[in-house]
């Protein structure tokens, strides 16, 4: 098995700890899809085609949007140990198969607002309970929204009856086509439910309450507890679909860091957020959503964002199952 190497002109600890930081991403059913190759100059990472979800997400966009979201935690680690992350996505020949380098640009004092955001990597969960009738105030919509621009992204806000409709519509058209698949349904399962001692996907902790016909919202089913009475989600949630400036790898990774510095954002601000990410999921949903956002912005995934009780933390793998041997052929 690999071991942490010093790097960077960092030691193991700090790298193993920079690493243990990366692997804190949201990812779909917590699938945890990525892998690190650490050298003695650089840090490459890699997608891991073993936790692929072929028939949830057949093209890869949201493994490498969840590759993207463990890039940004390790930016925020490197600087914080005093690192300038110099960051080549999609290397090729410099790195065959990974999906970015980071190497040492130079020292780097860390910013107050970056600081803040690493602080709420370890704290930040994907909250599928229901939410407070509580609105998100303009303030920290606009701290969302300023979080998408810095990483190159856009965050459109779904504010008007007719754009949540529609909205509501495409969620709603995707969950169904879901339902029918049954790939679809076995990856879910793999990944939900009582599995004791397992390092990944979504326990009932984390599930959310069981979904019934009169939420407003479609959500998926987590295999979480029934609800009691008078527990239903919240009837006007702050919705938003994150999205690129272009479509292909390089667009999905570079929204993957925008959704994780919204993300980490909407924690410091003492906010919750889920996914409702099954029209992303469904290309010809996928494509009637781009063009109702005017079809230049490419949909990324949607988020659901609000107020809400506190969530345990998922499972997580070891750095040392994320870690690629120096001399093992990289994952493709």
């Amino acid at each position: 098995m690999a071991e942490v190497v010093a790097a960077l002109g960092l030691g193991p600890e700090q790298i193993e700890s920079a690493l243990t930081t990366a692997s804190l991403a949201p990812s779909v059913h917590n699938t945890q899809p990525w892998r690190f190759r650490v050298r003695r100059d650089r840090i490459e990472l890699y997608p891991d085609p073993s936790r692929k979800l072929a028939a949830t997400d057949p093209e890869d966009r949201e493994l490498r949007l969840s590759c993207g979201a463990a890039l940004f935690n390790l930016r925020l680690a490197l600087q914080s140990m005093g690192v300038r992350p110099l960051v080549s996505m999609l290397p090729g020949h410099d790195a065959p198969g990974a999906l970015a380098v980071v190497r040492r640009g130079g020292t780097l004092q860390i910013d107050d607002e970056s600081r803040a955001l690493l602080a709420a990597v370890p704290r930040r969960r994907t909250n599928r309970r229901p939410f407070l009738e509580a609105a998100v105030d303009p303030r920290q919509r606009h701290a969302l929204v300023r979080a998408a621009e810095l990483e190159r992204s856009w965050l459109h806000l779904v504010t008007t009856p007719e754009d949540r409709a529609q909205l509501k519509r495409f969620v709603r058209q995707a969950h169904q086509i879901q339902l029918g698949d049954e790939a679809v349904q076995a990856e879910l399962a793999t990944f939900t439910g009582h599995r004791p001692d397992a390092t990944d996907g979504v326990p009932p902790a984390s599930a959310g309450v069981r979904p019934e016909m009169q939420d407003e919202w479609v959500f998926r089913d987590f295999q979480g507890p029934e609800r009691h009475a008078g527990k239903d989600y919240e009837s006007d949630p702050l919705v938003m679909v994150l999205c690129s400036y272009y479509d292909g790898p390089l667009g999905d990774l570079q929204a993957g860091q925008a959704m994780q510095r919204v993300l980490l954002t909407a924690t410091t601000h003492g906010l919750s957020a889920s996914f409702l990410s099954q029209p992303v999921e469904v290309k010809r949903v996928r494509e009637d959503l781009r063009r109702a956002l005017g079809g230049l912005l490419v949909p990324q995934t949607v988020l659901r964002v609000g107020f809400s009780t506190p969530v345990p933390a998922t499972p997580r793998r070891s750095v040392a199952e994320l870690l690629v041997d120096s001399d093992e052929h990289a994952p493709c």
